[in-house]
């Protein structure tokens, strides 16, 4: 783009990308995608909170294990659609912004940990705060690194 220092804007200034705004509207397709990922994701996160019982004040295993399993699967996911199959518009926000983001729950854990905190157990808020961030992080890796290690089918549906 053209600015004040370019020879071919003849000295004026013209708006680029930092000066100008453009305003996007939202897609009602997507928007869709992502309240019928959403839709799907909360039941989910319900039924793995269901499975694991946490006892009050102590380490939050149910969201942990939540946010972790997530974070794998966001991973995972993310890395055979963005490198397996065609560019589309649905998938990538009905499973990581819709299903992932209503299955995982930051809120939950900042809640947990500032109730942890407030009730006395800051080694154990403490803890869980740092096991979230390096079990998350390798649980991303891990699942990136698993959807590269599934083989590519090969053309014409045969292996």
């Amino acid at each position: 783009m053209a600015g004040i220092d370019d020879p071919r804007s003849g000295g004026v200034a013209t708006p680029g990308p930092s000066t100008t705004r453009t305003r996007r509207r939202a897609d009602p397709w997507v928007l869709a995608a992502v309240a019928l990922g959403g839709a799907l994701g909360t039941p989910a996160r319900y039924g793995m909170a269901q499975l694991i019982d946490t006892a009050p004040d102590s380490f939050p295993w149910a969201t942990f294990w939540t946010n972790v399993s997530g974070s794998f699967a966001l991973g995972f996911l993310l890395g055979i659609v963005l490198e397996r199959f065609p560019p589309t518009r649905y998938l990538r926000p009905f499973i990581a912004t819709g299903f992932l983001g209503a299955y995982t729950t930051y809120s939950t854990f900042a809640v947990e940990t500032d109730l942890l905190i407030k009730n006395g157990h800051v080694l154990t808020a403490l803890a869980y705060m740092a096991a979230s961030l390096v079990a998350g992080l390798v649980a991303v890796w891990s699942g990136m690194w698993a959807a590269r290690a599934v083989p590519l089918p090969r053309r014409g549906g045969r292996r």
